[in-house]
């Protein structure tokens, strides 16, 4: 019964609050709802007993990505804050398309027969995914923090020649 009600309390705020970033006129406001929703999705992954994308979902999201959004809304302001995120002239075309899509997941999920299994939820899955990442599909990590490597090198030679030439 509990987890039942906070699931409900979070899904709510949740909701709320990715509908108000995008009924928001001002920018910086929507981008803080969105930091709202995020943190809601990482409640919700607490419900599930998924640590590890709990964890995933606010350092990454809530976190970096939020930053991210916020400085180049404050990198690229011009103008009035009251006014930023405008409507657009598609809102009755964007709205109907948005409720196509509502009934269609709603009836997807609705129809579909989910497998039930009686399984218990490991105690902690971040150990299961860092026990896995580090034996059975240690190239791949490797290999991807590699890419990571090169990508962060070739943007900083990109911005030092920008600052160069400018």
């Amino acid at each position: 019964m509990g987890f039942t009600v906070m699931f409900y309390v979070i899904a709510i705020v949740t909701l709320g609050s990715a509908l108000m970033m995008v009924i928001s006129k001002n920018i910086f406001h929507s981008a803080l709802l969105m930091l709202v929703a995020f943190l809601g999705i990482s409640g919700v992954f607490v419900l599930l007993h998924a640590d590890f994308l709990a964890a995933t979902q606010v350092l990454i999201y809530a976190g970096a990505i939020t930053i991210f959004v916020v400085f180049a809304i404050m990198f690229t302001m011009r103008g009035d804050m009251k006014t930023t995120n405008l409507f657009s002239r598609n809102l009755i075309p964007g709205a109907l398309l948005s409720l196509i899509m509502i009934v269609v997941n709603a009836v997807m999920v609705l129809t579909t027969k989910w497998p039930l299994k009686a399984t218990t939820a490991p105690e902690s899955t971040a150990k299961e995914i860092a026990n896995l990442m580090l034996t059975k599909y240690v190239v791949a990590f490797e290999v991807t923090a590699v890419l990571l490597l090169v990508a962060m090198l070739g943007a900083i030679v990109i911005v030092k020649e920008v600052k160069k030439s400018s």
